[in-house]
């Protein structure tokens, strides 16, 4: 039978994710490393899995309010004061959603209608493009460049706006490119969106993780842009609980309405487990110091500088990553494109990476890389990779 007069033409004509392809070929196959999957090699911490264990084992299964239970949110609104000086009401301004990713799904249903634009700068994480296209939107992509270390320059995002153009997604720090954009960056990207009317979607998820003497400043703390953003953050990266699957939005309550109202028919709530423990997860760090955080931080710090030093004694130029946990090596010395690189790095020497394409056309000739695997593993695929690039330079 042919689907195709059933289908949603412009949602299936979206290819699938880049990331997701080559982790489900690796997942067939023996013996492979994948560095591929943005996931922590850390378990979440007993003290957050027992609280969720104990509420569990009490029967506590039962839904939770449709912005999420209230502990939670007053949790959100205390760690974002006291982490990044932004203050949000915790009954109006909070949602929580199924990880960041539902957050940014939501966040554009609400905001994009047909025919609106929403600026994308690339390479960056798979899901915004798409995202934009399922809610109707135009993706509009700005290409960051490594001599402006891969930051968002506002004289190119000036270019690209448009009448049509409605917001943007800014996202740092930067998956895959690990850049991240100091406070007077994000200034200068401030007066263009005050010059321009537009709203910022700025996705957070990685803001625990800068290194290098590099601090994360929230955008809505810059003056004038919390009336006019959402930051979207989550507990997958800088709590290592991507299973427990919770994120969450702030913003202005006019936005936060209309998103919940998706959120209410579409899902009802996050697992109730998940926000228990995320509940946790934010009162132990804040009594300890986010002692938890620092130390996977610290971990992957050490990391970074391995696999950075490993790529460029290889012969692979590799800018230089001061947030997340990904690195962005260029493999043009080799002649291959990304996508080929990648996949005979896995038929040949059982190491998964993602080809740079997949976070837009821009990263072509790149790959990710992610240094969140276990250091044992980390060194091994890292030897691999070396005696692949030897062997086809």
């Amino acid at each position: 039978m042919n689907y195709d007069r059933f289908l949603n033409r412009r949602i299936a004509s979206v290819p699938p994710s880049g990331i997701r392809r080559f982790f489900d070929m690796a997942s067939g196959m023996r013996d492979t490393i994948s560095l591929g999957v943005g996931e922590p090699d850390f378990k979440t911490p007993y003290p957050i899995r027992n609280v969720a264990i104990e509420s569990l084992m009490d029967g506590d299964t039962q839904y939770t309010a449709n912005r999420g239970l209230p502990e939670l949110r007053q949790e959100i609104s205390a760690y974002l004061s006291g982490r990044y000086h932004i203050s949000y009401d915790a009954e109006q301004e909070i949602l929580v959603t199924i990880g960041a990713s539902e957050a940014i799904d939501l966040a554009l249903r609400a905001l994009v209608a047909p025919g609106d634009e929403v600026i994308v700068p690339e390479p960056s994480y798979v899901s915004y493009a798409p995202g934009v296209v399922f809610a109707g939107g135009d993706p509009v992509g700005v290409e960051t460049m490594e001599s402006d270390e891969f930051r968002l320059i506002p004289d190119l995002l000036e270019k690209a706006i448009t009448p049509r153009t409605k917001a943007l997604i800014l996202p740092y720090p930067n998956n895959p490119t690990g850049a991240v954009m100091s406070r007077a960056d994000l200034e200068a990207i401030a007066g263009v969106i005050l010059k321009h009317d537009l709203f910022v979607i700025s996705d957070e998820i990685y803001s625990e993780l800068v290194y290098g003497g590099h601090e994360h400043t929230a955008f809505a703390s810059l003056d004038g842009m919390r009336e006019r953003s959402l930051t979207i953050n989550g507990f997958s990266k800088s709590f290592a609980m991507t299973g427990w699957r919770v994120g969450y939005a702030c913003g202005p309550k006019e936005i936060i309405s209309v998103m919940n109202k998706i959120h209410q028919y579409a899902i009802m709530c996050a697992p109730r487990q998940g926000q228990i423990a995320a509940a946790a997860a934010l009162k132990v760090g804040r009594e300890n110091g986010y002692e938890e955080i620092t130390r996977m931080r610290n971990s992957y710090d050490r990391r970074r500088r391995l696999m950075v030093d490993a790529f460029r004694k290889m012969g692979l130029h590799c800018f230089e990553p001061y947030g997340a946990f990904y690195a962005f090596p260029s493999i043009r010395s080799t002649g291959m494109s990304s996508e080929d690189f990648c996949a005979r790095l896995l038929q040949e020497k059982n190491v998964a990476a993602v080809p740079g394409t997949a976070f837009g056309p821009g990263g072509e000739g790149n790959i990710r890389c992610c240094y969140a695997t276990a250091l044992d593993k980390l060194n091994i695929a890292l030897e691999r990779i070396a005696e692949f690039v030897a062997e086809n330079t």
